[in-house]
């Protein structure tokens, strides 16, 4: 149902940025709506990455626990997340990170469905609004973390 893209740049190198990524468990620390994080499995290979994780979203009472299926392709530098469970009926995810004079050009593209049609409503109403919330949470986090 919602689907859109973002491109930032971001001052920091690449290889943090991805890092700040890949570490899901901290999501909680600064991504809005994002209760909690796990990872239950992280293969790291030659060629790519592959995480299993779920992330809780929501506020207090009202939330959801969804499982994904998240490759980090180093080649590439392009990481691709799938739902594998939880509310959503579909997740598309990619993020795609080009280094340019020691800054990260992120390239966000998302696209969703929710199981539920009433939650899917009140995402599609506000998903615009959402995703940017949640694409400065990233930069400033990175800000935060890589240029003292």
């Amino acid at each position: 149902m919602p689907a859109a893209t973002i491109k930032k740049i971001i001052p920091c190198k690449k290889k943090d940025l991805i890092n700040m990524i890949l570490d899901i468990e901290k999501y909680p620390e600064f991504v809005p709506w994002c209760l909690s994080g796990k990872i239950h499995k992280r293969e790291d290979r030659a060629d790519m990455i592959e995480i299993e994780a779920d992330l809780t979203v929501g506020k207090k009472f009202l939330n959801q626990t969804y499982k994904s299926h998240v490759t980090y392709y180093k080649e590439k530098d392009k990481i691709i997340v799938n739902n594998i469970g939880g509310p959503l009926k579909y997740l598309q995810n990619e993020w795609e990170i080009k280094e340019i004079n020691n800054q990260s050009e992120i390239s966000f593209k998302i696209d969703f469905e929710i199981k539920n049609i009433f939650y899917n409503m009140i995402m599609t109403k506000s998903f615009d609004k959402g995703l940017r919330n949640i694409a400065d949470a990233f930069e400033k986090r990175a800000v935060e973390l890589f240029n003292k």
